[in-house]
């Protein structure tokens, strides 16, 4: 008897679901190993004193990108209740629309997301959801859109099936932990009279099925299963051609003015009355449908607009500081003075992460080290990362870092480079 083969796991995710609080607290009782002894109370406040300043320096650092997203997200904020002093030219206009989605793109994947494919997005949506509706997409609703998501895993939600005489029944379904959405709209039939299409909407969302992604879309449209339209389709044509031969035969005017009329008029019945309980059947499924999204909805929505950016920014530091503190704790405290390779210390840290909190994290340390080598905090010896003592981090960490030609920004390659003034 063959053995059955073993499914692949899922790949990680380059998100840490800790709170850096927690992380600090975890990484500053660390039990230690054989090699390496348990921290002193000397160690533990020196590390969570070098914790609190690269904590300070990180979010410094986004501050300024978030002035700078802030800045290019104005003149698109729907909810915005300032004036503006100057209209933007068309270039303009168009210069801070593509500043703004490639910013907000490079924001979304150092907080983790993954940006959808337009084939990724439409892959996703096929079939209906369990309470059997279809919604159709006009892509050309949209001037721009892109979908981000986070934590692909599974959910539980709750449906009355027929067959189980309309019981609640639990049914585990695909999710997305977080769906953010970012788009501007174009006039379309779909969107109705006078669309906003000046706007650009952020929305942002937790637990969503997976194939009910496209109910976060606008101009959207509930369309009627294959199967209802089949039976609807059947009954039509079935009804069409059980009249027609009940009319060749008939052979005389009497007859069908006599009797044969009211035989007529059964198929007609016949089809008005499947036609109606087929239409009927599929409007009470889309009222129920649309409840259930709009009570869905109220409790998955997390934020909008101009909160999206600051709720966001908040993740995307936190995620920063969680990868710059895992990557130098790992060197200082166990890579020894001839220090690791970044696959070494990739390895390490994912291992610990999935021994401590059971999921599969794919860290991906290199940002992490570049940046810290910029700060002079871990220093490169061929291929090799060596961390600096911790009193020697802190002080690095206090001392103010000034860009240069050779030496970027800290946090360099996170904004666009902005395209240069005309002459």
């Amino acid at each position: 008897m063959s053995e059955e083969p073993v499914k692949p796991e899922p790949p990680g995710e380059p998100y840490i679901p800790l709170r850096v609080v927690d992380l600090v607290e975890l990484l500053a009782r660390e039990a230690g190993t054989p090699e390496h002894p348990p921290l002193s109370a000397e160690q533990t406040a020196e590390f969570q004193q070098f914790a609190d300043a690269m904590a300070d320096r990180v979010h410094a650092g986004f501050h300024s990108m978030l002035d700078a997203l802030a800045n290019a997200y104005a003149p698109f904020d729907p909810d915005s209740d300032t004036l503006r002093l100057r209209c933007p030219t068309r270039e303009e206009e168009g210069e801070f629309l593509n500043r703004l989605f490639t910013t907000f793109t490079v924001l979304l994947e150092r907080a983790g997301f993954h940006h959808m494919t337009r084939e990724e997005i439409e892959r996703t949506m096929q079939g209906a959801s369990h309470w059997g509706i279809e919604m159709s997409v006009d892509w050309g609703v949209f001037d721009r859109v892109d979908i981000f998501y986070r934590g692909a895993g599974t959910g539980w939600r709750a449906r009355r099936p027929w067959w189980r005489l309309f019981r609640l029944q639990e049914v585990q379904v695909p999710t997305f932990k977080r769906v953010v959405v970012i788009l501007r709209q174009r006039p379309h039939k779909r969107l109705g009279k006078n669309p906003d299409i000046d706007s650009v909407f952020l929305k942002l969302f937790k637990d969503i099925p997976q194939m009910d992604i496209e109910m976060l879309l606008p101009g959207t449209r509930l369309r009627m299963p294959r199967a209802k339209r089949g039976q609807l389709g059947a009954t039509v044509v079935g009804s069409f051609f059980y009249t027609a031969y009940k009319i060749v035969s008939s052979v005389s005017i009497a007859g069908l003015l006599s009797g044969s009329l009211f035989a007529l008029l059964s198929p007609l019945a016949l089809l008005l009355g499947y036609g109606y309980k087929t239409v009927y059947s599929f409007q009470v499924s889309r009222k129920t449908y649309m409840l259930q999204l709009a009570q869905s909805l109220y409790y998955q929505g997390l934020d909008t607009n101009a909160g999206v950016l600051h709720r966001l920014f908040h993740d995307a530091g936190e995620q920063e500081v969680r990868q710059v503190l895992l990557v130098h704790y790992f060197l200082w405290r166990f890579a020894g003075p001839a220090g690791w390779t970044a696959e070494e210390l990739d390895r390490a840290i994912e291992a610990d992460l999935r021994k401590r909190i059971n999921e599969r994290i794919e860290l991906r340390p290199r940002d992490a080290l570049t940046r810290l080598e910029r700060l002079k905090i871990v220093k490169r010896v061929g291929e090799r990362y060596v961390a600096v003592p911790l009193r020697e981090a802190r002080e690095l960490l206090a001392m103010p870092y000034t860009p240069s030609k050779d030496r970027g920004s800290t946090w360099r390659g996170y904004l666009p480079p902005p395209k240069p003034a005309a002459r």
